[in-house]
Formats: structure tokens, sequence, C-alpha cells
């Protein structure tokens, strides 16, 4: 097991400390290398761990406070900071298959183990992923569309965004977030008029997410029903009348560019 980019992260922050007063932070770097390394959601771990480019940005993660920014820069930070350690977090412990392989205890995952580790440096601060979207995103910011734009390394999670999120299109990133979850992956996320049924991922239901789209099942359908085209599956969301309201199964089969070559195939 390494740590190689934690222990970058760390050295820079001890030696730059935490930067201030500025207005926005220049993700480019990994926004380079989620173009370069990430095809419809599914990421080249390996590439991540050769590219000297993504240590140098955990680095500046880890030395940098985002709490003078505007609050959609803030907003944009945390989501590409949460990406960026989760994608470190697979390096970390040479996963291979599935996130929720990392600390187990007695084949058993206790307290959210992958997302507790306090891997995760920012301001000169650790943090686990867990603490960064409970304590930090939800309640900060209080945007539900997050739920589409934080992944959590899985096939089932909305897929990883071929770039970096900024503050000045973060409305229009978070919307595309939601377009490409809820319409463009039927397995995960559909309705059948057929059956008057809607699907959702469990994305919608995982701990108490629900609230933040209102709390319910109706309230969850009418926040989805924005992404589709006034008509009949629109109305069907909107007005509640459905006979069947089910989860989708979640894959959490690593998304990576060797577990969606197995998946292809056939086979896990």
């Amino acid at each position: 097991m390494t740590r190689w980019s934690t222990t970058a992260a760390l050295a820079a922050t001890l030696l730059a400390g935490p930067l201030t007063g500025q207005d926005r932070f220049d993700h480019s770097p990994f926004d380079g290398l989620l173009r370069a390394h990430v095809r419809e959601g599914i990421v080249d771990y390996a590439a991540f761990r050769a590219a000297p480019a993504f240590p140098q940005y955990l680095a500046q993660l880890a030395a940098f406070d985002p709490a003078p920014l505007p609050r959609e820069e803030q907003l944009a930070f945390w989501i590409n900071a949460y990406n960026a350690y989760t994608i470190q977090l697979i390096l970390a412990h040479d996963e291979t298959r599935s996130i929720r392989n990392i600390n187990k205890t007695g084949g058993i995952i206790k307290g959210y183990g992958p997302w507790t580790e306090k891997l995760a440096v920012v301001g000169g601060t650790a943090y686990g992923l867990d603490h960064i979207e409970q304590k930090i995103i939800r309640p900060t910011y209080q945007e539900p569309r997050i739920h589409f734009a934080l992944v959590c390394a899985a096939m089932g999670c909305p897929p990883l965004r071929s770039e970096a999120y900024s503050g000045a299109r973060l409305e229009e990133q978070l919307e595309d977030q939601g377009r490409t979850f809820l319409r463009g992956s039927p397995a995960k996320n559909r309705v059948e008029l057929a059956t008057r049924s809607v699907y959702v991922s469990q994305v919608f239901k995982f701990r108490d997410y629900a609230k933040d789209f209102g709390g319910s099942r109706e309230a969850v359908a009418r926040f989805i029903a924005r992404w589709y085209e006034p008509g009949p599956e629109r109305d069907l969301l909107e007005g509640g009348a459905w006979k069947t309201f089910e989860y989708t199964d979640y894959d959490w089969t690593l998304n990576s560019v060797e577990q969606a070559a197995r998946l292809a195939a056939g086979r896990r």
C-alpha cells in the first residue's frame, strides 16, 4: 500500500502553508487529467498513477484554503477535491475491483470505512471523504445536484466528468450532470409508461439523501421531472400517479478501464 500522493500533499502543506486571499483556484491540471484519462465516466487509474501532474494537483489542494473564494468557486473546489481524492484513495490502496474493499474489517465495511480515511488534505487539514460530503458540502451549500457530481468510484455512481468543475460554469455543469445521469443511464434511472413505473438510482435513497430532494418519493419524482420534456413521462413524475416506484440495483464495481472491459465481456 502506498501513500505517495498524500505524502506529497502533506509535504507541500508544511512547506508552503495554506494559501489565502484568492478569488479562484486553478483546477486546470485536474481538468487536463480528466480530459485525458476519463472516457464516459470510465477512469484509467494507471494513467493517473503515472501522471506527475496528479500529485502536484493534490499538493495544491493541500496547501489551499478555499474559504475566501466566492460561493460557486468554493463548491466547485470541494467537488473537485472530493473526486480527486477518491481517485487517490483507489491508488493508495491499489484497489482494482471495488472501493468497498478498502478498509474492511473481517470482510465487513465498518463505519463507512473507505470514506472515513483521512487522506484528503485541504488547507493543511486532513479530512475523510465522508466528512467533506456530509459536514462541508451538504450543509453549507444545500445543493441537491451535488449527488450527481460527487463520484464514489463505482459503476453505479453518476459518471465522472471528463472535465473539472469551475465556478463560472458550475450551474451548466450540474444541470448537464443531472441530464447525463437521469436520462443517459436507463439501467439506473428510467420511466416506463406502459406499466406506469418509475425506477431511480439508490443515490436517491442512500442514508438521508432523499431529504435533499424534498424528503419523499413524490418530491424525488418532481425533482427528476425537470430533466424531461413536457409530455406523458414528465406528467407521470410530476403527478405521482405511478403504480410502481422502485430503486435500481447499485453496482459497486470499480469504474476502471479494466472493470469496464470485464463487464463488457460479461464477467466480474
